[in-house]
């Protein structure tokens, strides 16, 4: 009877001796966290490190949400996360170290909230701590030493430009290289109907010109096909041309007056001076007026658009050779 009462007892000491162990092997196995402050005072504006440790199974992975924050309450900001430190502790656990550098500038008594680790589908937490902010005592009876004195900086253009124009100068400046070029390019040849990529053709005499446009001009009769507006405009244009070339003078952006009066200042036109304003005067009343000419004033205009240009013609060789330049 003793014997069996022995034997149960020793039986309950043993299972009682292994619950005890499967329990702190199950809790050996479950991970911390531990937080810890270097000062629970800390002066307004300075830091202090939080300290934080984590002892877990080396197989598990965890998270620490605060590594997302940038500060721990509305006071307390999170100036600096330092890089973690893992320690090897054998037996397939690690430990691992990691520290947070805070920061504050408005002095109080306040409770850091406790600091969260997930792992393994669990949250475990640290304990809550409390830091205190002190104010930064001033002493308004000592000047103020150390400040060094304004230094005047000298106006620099180039400080107030934008970045896009001082990083890319180059491109502007050839920018606007290309864009002096392009403008030349139009008020020395463009707009002068030239180009000096393309060689021109040699032209012919003012003279062999004008009479070789005016046989044109009466071959597509235009006054015979009721066109006497366009007949006599392509009329005049001739002998605008003629007299630029003949006679150096910009009949083509002249009136028909001013082209009569600079003519009467030359001899070689004086005396076909009559029949130019005559044909000009016509040919103003047709284009502007709308009158339509008989028959005879169109043939009459041309004979006398003919014979001006045969009265003027040049009879020194040199003298045609240099109006062909023009």
């Amino acid at each position: 009877m003793k014997d069996n009462m022995a034997n149960k007892q020793h039986n309950r000491f043993l299972l009682t001796l292994l619950c005890a162990m499967v329990l702190l092997a199950a809790t050996a196995q479950k991970a911390t966290i531990t937080a810890k402050l270097d000062s629970t005072l800390l002066l307004m504006g300075h830091t202090t490190a939080l300290h934080l440790q984590v002892v877990q199974n080396a197989s598990s992975q965890g998270v620490l949400p605060v590594e997302r924050q940038d500060t721990l309450n509305a006071a307390v900001e999170i100036a600096e996360k330092m890089r973690p430190d893992t320690i090897d502790l054998g037996n397939g656990r690690i430990q691992i170290s990691r520290d947070l550098i805070l920061q504050s500038f408005d002095s109080g008594l306040y409770a850091l909230p406790p600091i969260l680790y997930v792992i393994d589908g669990e949250t475990i937490q640290s304990k809550s701590l409390a830091l205190k902010v002190v104010p930064v005592k001033v002493d308004t009876t000592q000047d103020i030493v150390g400040l060094k004195e304004i230094e005047v900086v000298p106006f620099n253009l180039l400080d107030w430009l934008p970045d896009f124009i001082t990083d890319y100068w180059w491109c502007w400046l050839l920018l606007l290289i290309i864009c002096a070029a392009a403008l030349y390019y139009y008020h020395r040849w463009y707009k002068k109907g030239k180009n000096p990529l393309r060689p021109e053709k040699k032209r012919l005499p003012p003279y062999e010109e004008a009479m070789l446009n005016l046989e044109a001009l009466k071959n597509r009769q235009l006054w015979q096909n009721g066109q006497e507006k366009e007949y006599f405009t392509g009329l005049t244009d001739i002998l605008r041309v003629y007299i630029d070339r003949r006679f150096a003078v910009n009949a083509v952006e002249m009136t028909s007056t001013q082209i009569v009066e600079t003519l009467k200042q030359n001899g070689e036109t004086k005396a076909v001076n009559e029949q130019l304003s005559m044909i000009l005067e016509m040919a103003d009343i047709v284009k502007f007026a709308a009158v339509r000419p008989l028959a005879d004033d169109n043939e009459l205009a041309y004979r006398r658009a003919v014979n001006f240009v045969e009265q003027t013609r040049p009879t020194d060789p040199s003298q045609e050779k240099e109006e062909e330049k023009r």
